[in-house]
């Protein structure tokens, strides 16, 4: 679900905490760092739910409309299509997202107002009346009008986007992730709903983060050091805060990080700097370190393991 620079993003967060201050608890730091990853996957199955609830907000009102004192024919023998579609009957009647969904107390059921006029703005929208028009009944086109609801009234609504907000501090960085996560869970179904996984290998992942961020703290003076001698035209006090911090992340990988290959290590410090620091930053970024790592080849001090990655 969550890819590799995501999680450098949420180390980066964890340590640039870590460093505003003067006794921070690295074991406490790291533990919400791991706890601010699972509030995604929380996120995540939030948004599920909502799915799910807007399915129940359509039988809701087909009920009312057939309860209607005077019912149209139209209130009596409705259009069944967005209730019968493949993927959102799965979402509704997955097992493991109702439990999940149960034991982490996440419910939409205080918020029903909402749920209800976004369903209402769903079936007024083009997406809506073209696919309850179509004669089609494939998993494909279910699946491609659910991707639609995501992308045209879900994953931009300022409203759903605040209440996101309201209910969780953490997730106002996250929406933007967690969306992305329920497109491409959405993009796998070919019949059956499951559950995507927060980390496609969690050990794996969990020991990349782990190692990542311990490993910028105990070296961050020697980072530091490095990063002075290749920026003399620099003083190291000047340099942004974000830019030494993705440069001594991208030194603790490139160097103590053995399976990770340095060309990957070094773009993705590029790309992360285009996005968190200053507009300069991605060339100064490049140089600085495209110096220090030919500096640490030269003197064998980059150790590559695993198949591919010795000639780094």
């Amino acid at each position: 679900m969550l890819n590799r620079r995501f999680l450098r993003i949420k180390v980066m967060q964890a340590l640039y905490s870590y460093f505003q201050h003067e006794k921070a608890d690295m074991k406490q730091f790291e533990k919400e760092m791991f706890k601010s990853l699972d509030k995604i996957f929380e996120l995540y199955l939030s948004i599920l739910g909502l799915v799910s609830d807007i399915h129940h907000v359509a039988l809701v009102i087909i009920d009312e409309n057939k309860n209607k004192r005077l019912p149209t024919q139209h209130d009596l023998d409705p259009n069944l299509k967005f209730i019968n579609n493949s993927l959102l009957v799965g979402i509704s009647e997955n097992t493991e997202l109702k439990t999940q969904l149960e034991k982490r107390k996440v419910s939409w059921q205080n918020d029903f107002d909402v749920v209800r006029k976004l369903f209402v703005e769903i079936r007024e929208g083009e997406a809506y009346k073209k696919y309850m028009s179509s004669k089609d009944t494939s998993a494909a086109e279910d699946r491609d009008f659910v991707i639609s609801i995501i992308t045209q009234h879900l994953s931009e609504n300022e409203v759903l986007i605040s209440l996101f907000e309201d209910k969780n501090i953490h997730w106002a960085d996250d929406t933007f992730v967690a969306f992305n996560s329920v497109i491409r869970n959405f993009e796998d179904f070919t019949g059956e709903f499951k559950l995507s996984p927060l980390l496609k290998d969690e050990k794996d992942d969990m020991e990349f983060m782990s190692e990542l961020f311990k490993k910028t703290i105990m070296y961050r003076q020697q980072f530091e050091e490095m990063i002075g001698r290749h920026t003399q035209n620099w003083e190291v006090e000047r340099i942004a805060n974000m830019d030494m911090l993705l440069m001594q992340m991208a030194l603790a990988e490139i160097m103590y990080i053995p399976n990770v290959p340095v060309k990957a290590s070094l773009n993705e410090y590029i790309d992360i700097s285009k996005e968190y620091s200053t507009p300069n930053s991605k060339v100064f970024v490049n140089g600085v370190l495209d110096k220090i790592i030919a500096e640490l080849k030269r003197d064998n001090k980059i150790n590559k393991t695993g198949r591919g990655l010795k000639e780094n």
